[in-house]
This record gives C-alpha cells, structure tokens and sequence, in this order.
C-alpha cells in the first residue's frame, strides 16, 4: 500500500492512500503518531481478504514530495518508516535517463511539466549549519508548486506519472528497483544525521593539542602552524605566508624551485628543506580549518555521559546521489573524509560498540560481474582479488593492483601500459566493457550503469570537436565513461547493501542502528550485547545484495566486518 503524506507546517498533515483509485484524504493533527500507528500495525491493501497471507498487512510505502523536507521531523519526533517514494530523488533519476540532468526534479517542476506550465527552479538548499541549526516544522514550502494548488493531488499525480514511466522504460525492472533503493538511501541519510556518529568531544580535543598545540584565540592560529610558518620564512629567507598559494609560489621561485601550483604532489618533486615543513603545514591547516574546534562546535551535539563522561554526535548533512555516479555527499561537516588522526575520538558508549563493515576492492569485483567475465569472476570468488591476480602477472601483488586500476581509469602511461597489455590478454570481456564505455564518452555519447543511472553528455560537444584541445577533451570524457559504469554500479551495490541492512537489523534500541556510510563502509552503533546479532546481518545483508543484483554470480563481495569501540581500531 502507497500512502501519500502531505505535512501542514504544524506537525499535522494530510495522508492518502494511492493504490488503484485514490482513497479517502483523511486529516490527521500529529503525523508522526499516525506514521507510528501505520508502520507497527500495517496497512491491508483495500479489498484483500482478511486473515494471514502475502494480501495481510504490511508496513505501507510512504510518497512524500522529498524526504530531506518530511522526514527529519518525524525521526526527531520517534517515527521511523520501512520505505518511501521519493519523488524528488525518483524525479531526478528519470530526467538523468533522459539525458536531461540539470533540470529542476521538485515536485513543483515536476507538476508543471505535467501541465505545460513554466517549471520552476529547484529550491537552494544551504550549506548545512550543523547542531546550532533550529529544527525546523515540516517545510511545506520546498515543493516549489504554485500557491493554492492541492499538495496532495500534485503529489499524487506525480507519483502515478513517475511509475508510468518508469514502467515504460526497456530497462523497467532496474531503473524501479534503483528508485526504490535510491529512497532507502534518503531514508537512511535522514536517519543517520539524527542519530549521528559517536565522538568523544574530549578526545578530539587531546588530538588536537597534540598535532596543533593549545586550542588559540579566534583569529590567530595555532602554537605549532605558527611555528611552521616562521620556520618556512626562515628556510626561504623572506616573510612567507603559507595560506597564501600566491606567496608561496613567489617563494619557491625566489629560492630556483619554480612551481606551477602548490599541490602537494608538485612540491613533492622539489629537493629543499622548506619542502617538509610546507606539506606539514598543509596538512594540519587543513586539519585545523576542516575538523578543528570550530568544526567540533558547529557538527557535534555534545552531552553529559555516565561519570561525569562527555559524549557527543557528530551529526553532517548528507546529501544523496550528490554525485553524478549516485556516491553521496554532503553539505557542511566533512563526514566523507573523516581524517585518520580525528577517528581516534570516533568512539562507542560505554556498554555500547561500533560494527564497521568495509567492501574491500568493491570496484573490480563490480566490473566482474556486470562484464561476465568468467576468468576475472573467478578471480573475484576469492578473498583477495589482488592476490589471484598477481600469480598472472609475475607474482607481484602490487602490480596486479595498478593492472586492475588501470583498465577502470584508463591510464596508459609508465608501468601501466605493459600491465594494461597484460590485462587486456587475460580479462578480454572486462576489457573490452570498460574499453566500449570509454569509446562512447570520446564519441560524445552517454552510458548507463548496471541499474540504469544515466551519465551527463558533455556540454557543448560540437563546440569541443575541433583541434588538440578538443581531442584532449574527448579523451577525457571517454576516461570518466569508463570508470562512470563501474563506479556508478558500486554505488548502487552499495546502496542496495545499505537498503538491504535497514531491512535486516535486528529490534534496537532507540538511536541503535546504522551511523555511518562512506561509499563501500557503513558503521554501526550498537549496544554491546546487540553485536552478535548485528554482524549476521550485516553478511545476510551482503547475500542479498549480490543476488538481487547480480543473481547466481560466482563475484563474491567480502565484508571485511569487526566490532570494536574506536573507529580508529581495526
């Protein structure tokens, strides 16, 4: 059953169930406690029989016009749901199968569509301003339709169009279920962020004074950055601002080590001694302004803890298919790239633990199985793909590594040319998949991921055709449609692992569940005598991932899974 939900702004709503004809609307003045009510008692599709059976009741599939508007508020007020439609989230997968990507995919564009009315502009959407953030009541005004139209009827007429559609497409049966699964992610993001990852305020803290010293007044930095930075002016012999590129590519030409940018890889290649200390400034400044005490303030709730313990959430704002390939984002907080040194401050409650579940070489395991190439299948069965491989090319594990690397993201040069040869002999079929994709992108055109996400056909292509620059230019859209199909079919395995695992849990406490997810690694926060049970999910849910999208593959995609109480452990 499919009930439309429309939030009034003042913690009520509207509900409507959509299967066959559209039911009754039916007004409802706490919507959190009726999702609650309907997900523990279910809902029996009209007209089936009564009793038990496949037609009993189940949790109903819930249509909002986007979960990043409608769901926090539930989640904040105890309502949790199975699934949903999203129709922004859906909208924007069916525009993108159009090759139409940078249209607006609100409900409010995708209703004027449907009416041949001018489409209106997405709504902006601010970078997140973390715990300081006032919660909001359910934002009715983000679907961007006209004033005075029925939100209801829109939203119900969208959704009717959107599985017209979808049902229309040669590709039904996956584009549906990457809809339903590109849901599950909005579902879980939302669900994440309120839940938020377990980080010990004190801890970070220690970090910080050991790598930076002190924390400093506003304004001024911090005892060791200053120190590196006096230390840089002394090596170069003149004043030099290290925050400054521009100061700092005049200081290497002062010193006969010209530059053509300050990208730590380009310094790497200079022999001076300001060369350590500019990459060890760089790397804690970026520290500092990245995942500093500001950062602590802004994106971690803090609360009191058992013996006088302090606790805290780190709670970012996730942002899902942020990424052309369908790989999430976020919009403040950083949670992407969490650095190695703040993950010692990730830690469990006490009595509680971290379940950190992590696809190893989750990419060539997916180019083997949406190639059919039954040699690299093979070598995908076992637990170290890496290490099948290197008994083929010479016995060097590092190597067959570069050889993998190389056939998804075309590099040819250096050792990577022999390699590729090499690859190319031994895993045709994988090859020449990633080969076809790669000449579909220099030829302008597009291609589809296991599932069908689209990717964008490059902008102004005819004006692109002509010359050297032109030619460096397709050669470089056929580079990101080679690794577009694999990585975009990672994301969705990810993704549908990540759906499959909401389903899967075991009854947790409240704020037990799922905390964490970064492409191929999801951690969860459990109470301790939860992890058993926990960990079996987990490998069920990777079951149920590789057979719902691949079938009776011989790809296997091993979790590397343990359970511990830092993140920083392994």
């Amino acid at each position: 059953m499919r009930i439309a939900v429309v939030a009034d702004g003042e913690g009520g709503g509207w509900i409507q169930e959509l299967d066959g004809s559209p039911g009754p609307v039916r007004r409802v003045a706490d919507l959190a406690d009726a999702v609650r009510r309907a997900e523990a008692e279910g809902v029996r599709p009209r007209g089936a029989a009564s009793g038990p059976g496949p037609s009993g009741p189940r949790p109903p599939r819930w249509v909002w016009s986007s979960g990043e508007d409608v769901y926090p508020d539930l989640v904040r007020a105890g309502a949790r749901v199975s699934r949903c439609h999203d129709v922004a989230l859906t909208e924007a997968l069916l525009l993108g199968h159009d090759v139409r990507h940078a249209e607006p995919h609100s409900l409010g564009a995708a209703w004027a569509r449907l009416h041949d009315r001018p489409v209106p502009e997405d709504p902006v959407r601010p970078l997140g301003e973390g715990t300081a953030a006032q919660p909001a009541l359910f934002e009715a005004d983000r679907s961007t339709l006209p004033p005075g139209t029925d939100r209801l009827a829109a939203l119900g007429e969208v959704h009717d169009d959107q599985r017209r559609r979808l049902a229309a497409l040669p590709d039904r049966e996956r584009m549906e279920l990457l809809a339903a699964v590109e849901s599950a992610g909005g579902l879980a993001a939302v669900e994440m962020s309120g839940d938020g990852l377990p980080l010990r305020p004190d801890v970070h803290d220690e970090v910080l004074t050991e790598l930076l010293g002190p924390r400093p007044p506003a304004g001024q930095r911090p005892a060791v950055l200053a120190d590196l930075a006096a230390r840089i002016s002394d090596a170069v012999g003149r004043d030099v601002n290290p925050d400054s590129p521009a100061q700092v590519l005049r200081a290497m030409a002062w010193i006969g080590h010209p530059v053509s940018s300050t990208r730590s890889w380009e310094l790497e290649r200079v022999d001076h001694p300001v060369v350590p200390l500019l990459l060890r400034y760089k790397e804690l400044s970026r520290l500092h302004s990245a995942n500093g005490w500001a950062w602590l303030e802004t994106w971690v709730r803090e609360r009191p803890g058992p013996d006088g313990l302090r606790l805290g959430r780190f709670q970012p704002d996730y942002v899902v298919g942020g990424v052309v390939s369908g790989r999430w984002a976020t919009r403040g907080g950083g949670a992407l790239q969490i650095p190695r040194a703040i993950r010692r401050a990730v830690r469990a409650d006490p009595g509680w633990v971290l379940v950190r579940a992590d696809a190893g070489q989750l990419e060539p395991r997916v180019l083997a199985a949406v190639s059919g190439d039954a040699a690299l299948a093979a070598a995908a069965a076992e637990d170290d793909l890496y290490a099948r491989l290197a008994d083929q090319v010479g016995g060097d594990r590092e190597r067959a590594k570069i050889g993998v690397l190389s056939a998804m993201y075309g590099q040819t040069s250096g050792d990577a040319a022999p390699l590729l040869a090499t690859m190319r002999r031994l895993y045709p079929r994988a090859l020449e998949y990633v080969d076809a994709a790669a000449r579909v992108g220099e030829g302008g055109g597009i291609v589809r991921s296991w599932l069908g996400r689209t990717s964008p056909a490059p902008a102004d292509w005819q004006a692109r055709t002509a010359g050297s620059e032109g030619e460096r230019r397709r050669r470089a859209h056929g580079r990101f449609t080679r690794n577009f199909v694999v990585q975009a079919s990672a994301a969705e395995w990810a993704l549908v692992m990540l759906a499959a695992l909401r389903q899967g849990l075991p009854e947790l406490p409240e704020g037990a569940g799922i905390v964490f997810f970064v492409h191929d690694e999801v951690v969860l926060h459990v109470p301790r005598e939860y992890a058993d049970e926990t960990v079996r999910a987990v490998a069920e849910a990777e079951t149920r991932t590789r057979t719902t999208l691949f079938g009776d593959t011989p790809v296997r995609f091993p979790l590397s899974t343990t359970v511990t109480d830092s993140y920083d452990e392994r």
